[in-house]
């Protein structure tokens, strides 16, 4: 058994002076001043359709990250429906095969720390868990049959894209103190990536 902390990287490092000229490009469409564009007026455009609430121009850019998290923050990720997301099939991964090392992998809960009793109970629990559902692949069970057992606390990968739009939608929701605090963990690595390569975008969110 793998207990593993949660992470967030960004598939792609992209140019973020392209991305700032683009939406710029986009808007001034909008207003028909793009004989306003020059160097360096890209920032202060966009600060300003943000403030105006304009925010359909920044659909023209997104971003993809590949999140390592448990599958009940993927419950949750999922929501924001204006998003793509390739995820980790518990049904078709075989969890007791060799490239899984024939062990269960499980993300380590945030609000516990490892002297707590309930960290205790649940480490426990998730060992008997693997113990069972290495137990039913031996005695014949498919992988998409012995998933059934697996907890949310399971370690699961998946592929992100989101626009820019939904992104600070999504920021806004999961970075929130009222936010369960396994999707809040996300959300806040999310943000540190997107605020300090596009502040211009992001920067009025504050976790």
């Amino acid at each position: 058994m793998k207990i593993i902390e949660p992470s967030v990287e960004l598939v792609d490092d992209f140019d973020a002076v392209a991305i700032m000229k683009k939406i710029e490009r986009a808007g001034r469409v909008c207003y028909k001043s793009e004989g306003n564009i020059k160097d360096g007026s890209a920032e202060k455009f966009i600060r300003g359709i943000i403030k105006r609430g304009h925010e359909s121009v920044i659909e023209h850019a997104s971003v993809s990250f590949k999140i390592i998290c448990d599958r009940g923050v993927t419950h949750e990720l999922v929501r924001h429906r204006l998003a793509s997301y390739s995820q980790e099939s518990s049904r078709y991964c075989d969890y007791s095969a060799g490239k899984f090392g024939g062990e269960l992998t499980f993300i380590k809960p945030c609000f516990w720390s490892e002297e707590n009793e309930n960290f205790r109970l649940w480490k426990e629990t998730m060992a008997q868990l693997e113990k069972n559902y290495l137990t039913l692949r031996a005695n014949g069970a498919k992988p998409e049959e012995a998933r059934s057992i697996l907890p949310n606390s399971l370690k699961t990968e998946i592929f992100v894209t989101m626009n820019l739009r939904e992104l600070r939608h999504f920021l806004k929701l999961r970075t929130a103190k009222a936010a369960h605090p396994q999707m809040r963990e996300i959300a806040l690595k999310i943000y540190a990536i997107l605020a300090e390569k596009l502040p211009a975008v992001f920067e009025d969110i504050q976790p």
